[in-house]
């Protein structure tokens, strides 16, 4: 098979998470165990920090990467789910897998893989583990796929585990409360691993602290270790409302360890807001690691967080995709993640907003819904994966919630009609699911 056969052998074969849903999900890690297994167990074959949470796991890996590549680090980089291409799920320094590594996998591991049966993120696991152990990379940032305990990447030993935070998501599947889904992603959680949660949340600091404890590692908490405070924002002449990076000073509340910097001052090229609490994260996490004998110094963490997309290929993520009218996505698509686009929405000028939304069709979107502004215009639209909620009964359920608007075909021809009604000074948002966002970037 050529590359684009081997994709579609992938896709068509093995279960999809992101397409059909909880159906292509496994009750255990026995088969991601047994490829592993038939690899020769590459996840013992390099270091790794394990990145986990509801919101934020993906640009706190990516900075991470970014920072261990400018610091000299051979950087492997697994995470999920791809936008455009595939490959984006592995990178090295940065560059995705080449096409054949993936066609001389899938080859050679076929006829396996009609007996472990494993689903697509099983054998994608595989490949990534199996690719940055023959690439001899010095340490690879694995991002979760969904929850912790039960993920295909939970069985690293990593030098580091992180839990950014915990929000409502993929209730069916983790929980129906907090602490619930909180024990879920606390099942990455390792005997003598020590875990850092990005921000502490008294709903659910308790079940962390009970898991620490109970396996015998030590827990921090980054948001109550460091201070991050935005300045201003560098913005380009020629386009007033298009932040280039924002400016961040940072420092550390008193710490016995007493690390080689207190304070810094930052440019982030990552300009959502929310990335201010994604940077607590990750500096503590590069503390922790640099106490573990890596050396990333002050001006690799400058260096690195000013040009993460450049180095890591990082899209998405309050990304500006045109002007007149300014036109930006962002990924953020539960109650949390939608909280923090609307809080970026609101400090954006605009005379109008339109809003391109479209949703999955296994998931409570009420509070999502209920969140939204009314005064916005909305273009409902379909991401084109079968798990795609329709677009007609996405208007019906926005109905309901007070958002008036009109159902489009595509993703696209939605985006097009907000194009043609929306003015030079309008701002026009693209969002709602990871997939939605797929197909614009």
């Amino acid at each position: 098979m050529n590359y684009q056969q081997t994709l579609d052998y992938l896709y068509s074969q093995l279960p999809m998470f992101s397409r059909t849903g909880a159906a292509a999900m496994t009750k255990d890690l026995s088969n991601t165990i047994a490829l592993c297994n038939l690899l020769n167990n590459p996840q013992h074959r390099f270091k790794s920090i394990h990145v986990g949470g509801t919101n934020g796991k993906g640009s706190t890996s990516h900075m991470l990467a970014a920072i261990l590549q400018t610091a000299g680090y051979k950087t492997g980089l697994y995470t999920s789910p791809h936008l455009r291409n595939f490959r984006e799920r592995i990178r090295i320094n940065g560059e995705m897998i080449p096409e054949q590594d993936v066609v001389d996998f899938v080859a050679r591991y076929q006829p396996d893989f009609e007996t472990i049966q494993p689903s697509f993120f099983e054998m994608t696991v595989g490949l990534a583990f199996d690719h940055f152990a023959k690439a001899g990379v010095d340490i690879a940032i694995i991002e979760v796929g969904l929850g912790g305990r039960l993920d295909s990447t939970n069985i690293i030993t990593p030098l580091l585990s992180v839990i950014t935070n915990i929000g409502w998501d993929h209730m069916n599947l983790l929980g129906n409360t907090l602490p619930l889904i909180a024990e879920e992603k606390a099942g990455i959680i390792k005997q003598g691993i020590p875990v850092i949660i990005g921000e502490y949340q008294p709903q659910v600091a308790d079940v962390f602290i009970k898991k620490a404890n109970q396996v015998g590692t030590r827990i921090s908490f980054a948001s109550e270790k460091w201070e991050v405070k935005a300045e201003s924002e560098k913005r380009k002449p020629e386009s007033p409302v298009l932040r280039e990076w924002i400016d961040v000073s940072v420092s550390q509340k008193p710490d016995m360890q007493a690390p080689e910097y207190k304070v810094m001052d930052l440019q982030l090229d990552l300009t959502g807001t929310y990335q201010l609490k994604n940077l607590k994260t990750v500096l503590a996490a590069i503390n922790e690691i640099n106490a573990q004998g890596f050396n990333l110094t002050a001006a690799h963490i400058q260096t690195g967080l000013k040009q993460v997309r450049a180095l890591t290929g990082l899209d998405g993520r309050w990304q500006v995709l045109g002007h007149d009218p300014l036109t930006i996505c962002d990924t953020g698509h539960n109650p949390d993640g939608i909280q923090e686009v609307l809080k970026n929405i609101s400090a954006t000028p605009y005379r109008e907003l339109h809003f391109v939304l479209g949703m999955v069709n296994d998931k409570d979107i009420t509070k999502v819904l209920a969140m939204l502004p009314p005064f916005a215009t909305y273009y409902f639209c379909r991401p084109d994966i079968p798990r795609g909620l329709a677009a007609e009964e996405l208007k019906s359920q926005a109905a309901d919630a007070g958002l008036n608007g009109e159902a489009y075909p595509s993703v696209m021809s939605a985006l097009i009609a907000a194009r043609y009604a929306a003015q030079k000074d309008d701002l026009i948002f693209i969002g709602g699911s990871t997939f939605v966002v797929a197909e614009v970037v």
